[in-house]
């Protein structure tokens, strides 16, 4: 038991997201695991501003707001954080290897742990040069607020499945 409660002190898992949560049965999931979390890591999430966009952009309206909401993500990271962005071009893992990944970059010295949801038009260029992997839930596309929700539950069945605890089956 010392030893998890060390990993508590050490281990931080950040989730950047673009726009606010709105609905609180999403809050009210996330809290949830955020919660179950605790016991393994300090788990926050970050909101960053969504650009403001009509239906209709052009391509060059639709990078520029790419370009801003990947700017105020961008300055949340700091450098030695390993980044996950969520992509639909990602690579998809099962639950077993992804906690697998983790376990392994917090053995190998990685503490800050991040995972970037992009807003509703994805993620700029930059952030995606910025991540040090990318990550797919499936070719599906989900509400942004939905998915902070499905990644916080994944993060969360990594450390049952690391810690060898029944939730995951």
């Amino acid at each position: 038991m010392d030893k998890l409660w060390k990993v508590v002190d050490i281990l931080n898992i950040k989730i950047i997201g673009v726009g606010k949560l709105k609905e609180k049965y999403f809050k009210a999931g996330i809290a949830e695991y955020a919660k179950r979390l605790g016991r393994y890591c300090k788990f926050e999430i970050v909101e960053v501003p969504d650009e403001k966009a009509p239906e209709s952009l052009s391509q060059a309206e639709m990078d520029e707001v790419m370009a801003k909401e990947g700017a105020r993500i961008l300055d949340k990271i700091k450098d030695r954080e390993y980044v996950y962005a969520l992509a639909i071009k990602g690579k998809e893992r099962t639950s077993e290897e992804f906690a697998k990944e983790i376990n392994k970059l917090t053995t190998y010295g990685h503490s800050d742990i991040t995972f970037v949801i992009g807003g509703s038009l994805g993620l700029s260029p930059a952030v995606l040069k910025r991540a040090d992997t990318q990550i797919s839930f499936g070719r599906f596309t989900l509400p942004h607020q939905l998915m902070r929700l499905v990644l916080s539950e994944q993060i969360y069945r990594a450390f049952t499945i690391i810690n060898g605890l029944p939730y995951h089956k």
